[in-house]
């Protein structure tokens, strides 16, 4: 490839500016986009507003408002549109006998759906999930009078609004805690909802388990000790030194979701279950909102020109390829980054070949067979076929994921005191090792290559760390070593052949103590910022 590439490309800021002045005098925003009801027939509706009994199925339509013609869908592609827009039979949730009778405990939710926590008499919390979205409401209030509100709310016809009834039997396969989700219609004006009657009747759900607490620690999750959010667990992995997440298991999570195309697995995505094994604690991923599973958005012009890689590049389409992996990593690449740092190319290989032997043809076409009936015989096959096409492919997928995830590795220490240390090896690979000060067990360890990574970010955190590196070889990957909270000491006698430095020090001078060597570059700066690391992902 030239390299003037970049400058025969035009910008992405240009070519979608040129689309904004394009699409201007398309105008306002419709007032009335969302049907009204999801209830198909209008005169079945106006019955169950009239307040008809006994009712315990309805035929509805998931999102009516998705249709659009021959012009819209060349501009902006068919999608999913057909499933959204299918009648579909689905039952009548009866709030005082599902799950032992269901109560409202809280109503939460991001800013595109309803989800209701409900409490069941069984025990067990269960998630009310509207299946539409409201995504207009990511606009900033002044945008949402404009057409930019009526393009942002057709881009729901790009999820598959049955999708995540599909998923749970693969979960299954693979090994993987997991809710069973199934559709429900609210009625409207529903009185058992009390206070919430006006916010939840009158809608199409998924109604599935919560794991949330320790109410859902039961079947699979029995032995666990605890559940925990994104938040809690990550505070306890970097607070303590024996507190360790469950790499393996998460690796095995993240390819199911490179099967089922889901790009949107960002770091609140998961809850975690805790386990004690061995005197330490281990965390193992519970994947949750499976919105953008079998995602299809690239079908028509301008959402082909906006999922190009140089503008909106995670808006990526499931097909029978894995045309782009890295844009089903976008998102979630801060807790890729800190949940996977130790994980080798070989026990990748080994995970992704267990799942093809686990997600067999008979898995796939039974897992398919909970779409609606109308909606299988829409997709069911295309589906099937393309399913197991990604099955078959899996392994060159995750040899792909594990290439992009190691050119660059997060290696992360705790708020007690740690032992860095790094060894250049002959052949140019760098030995990495994290041991705690109390005991010197070890908490870490991976032998890096140059073939495959670019950087190595040590972080210390918060108290009185210790990084050594040493050795001496050809070539070698660059460390940087970022101190933290606390009084730190650097020693490296490394020497790399070559020219550059090979270990960058990023930390504040003050109580920082540093042997420098031949290949150590000081960047220490009074400014606090300078060893910062964000746990929580408050500054993706």
């Amino acid at each position: 490839m030239s390299t003037d590439t970049n400058k025969r490309t035009p910008s992405a800021s240009n070519i979608l500016f040129s689309l904004f002045l394009l699409l201007l005098p398309f105008g306002c925003a419709k007032k009335n986009f969302y049907a009204d009801t999801p209830v198909a027939d209008p005169e079945a509706y106006r019955q169950l507003r009239g307040g008809a009994g006994g009712v315990d199925s309805v035929t509805v339509q998931a999102g009516s408002h998705y249709g659009r013609g021959l012009l819209h869908r060349t501009l902006w592609g068919a999608r999913n549109r057909k499933a959204w827009t299918t009648p579909v039979r689905v039952p009548v949730l009866d709030l005082d006998t599902a799950k032992g009778g269901l109560e409202v405990e809280k109503i939460g939710g991001g800013m595109q759906t309803i989800n209701a926590a409900m409490e069941g008499g069984d025990g067990m919390t269960y998630s009310l999930r509207t299946v539409d979205k409201r995504s207009e409401k990511v606009l900033p209030l002044p945008f949402r009078k404009t057409f930019v509100a009526n393009l942002v709310r057709d881009q729901a016809s790009a999820l598959n609004p049955y999708g995540a009834l599909v998923v749970a039997p693969l979960a299954e396969a693979a090994g993987l805690p997991h809710a069973t989700p199934r559709l429900v219609y609210v009625l409207p004006e529903e009185e058992a909802l009390g206070e919430h009657a006006q916010r939840l009747s009158d809608q199409l759900y998924m109604l599935e388990e919560k794991y949330n607490d320790k109410r859902a620690l039961v079947g699979d999750l029995e032995r666990a000790h605890d559940i925990a959010g994104p938040n809690k667990m990550l505070n306890h992995r970097y607070g303590k030194d024996d507190h360790f997440i469950d790499q393996k298991a998460f690796a095995r999570a993240r390819l199911l979701d490179l099967l089922i195309g889901d790009w949107d697995r960002h770091v609140g995505q998961w809850e975690w279950a805790e386990y004690k094994e061995n005197g330490e604690h281990l965390y193992r991923p519970i994947p949750k909102d499976r919105d953008n599973a079998f995602y299809r958005f690239g079908d028509g012009l301008f959402s082909w020109l906006f999922s190009r890689r140089w503008a909106f590049r995670k808006f990526e389409s499931f097909t029978a390829d894995y045309r782009d992996v890295k844009a089903l990593m976008v998102n979630s690449a801060f807790i890729d980054a800190r949940a996977m740092p130790e994980l080798t190319r070989a026990q990748f290989d080994s995970i992704a070949h267990v799942l093809q032997q686990q997600i067999t043809d008979e898995v796939i076409e039974r897992a398919v067979l909970r779409l609606p009936e109308p909606v299988y015989r829409q997709q069911g096959e295309e589906m099937v076929r393309k399913l197991k096409s990604r099955r078959d492919k899996l392994d060159e997928a995750a040899r792909e994921f594990y290439k992009i995830l190691s050119k660059e590795v997060l290696v992360v220490g705790t708020d007690r005191e740690d032992i860095f240390e790094v060894r250049r090896l002959q052949g140019g690979e760098t030995e990495v090792t994290v041991r705690r000060d109390s005991d010197g067990e070890v908490r870490y360890h991976r032998v890096f290559y140059p073939g495959e990574t670019k950087e190595i970010v040590l972080h210390g955190l918060a108290e009185n760390d210790v990084f050594r590196v040493s050795g001496e070889a050809d070539k070698g990957i660059k460390v940087k070593i970022v101190g933290g909270r606390g009084q730190d000491e650097v020693y490296d006698s490394s020497k790399v052949k070559g020219w550059g430095r090979k270990t960058w020090v990023y930390d504040t001078p003050r109580g920082t103590r540093i042997e420098a060597g031949p290949e150590t570059k000081d960047k220490t700066s009074k400014k606090p910022e300078v060893n910062f690391f964000d746990r929580e992902g408050h500054r993706r």
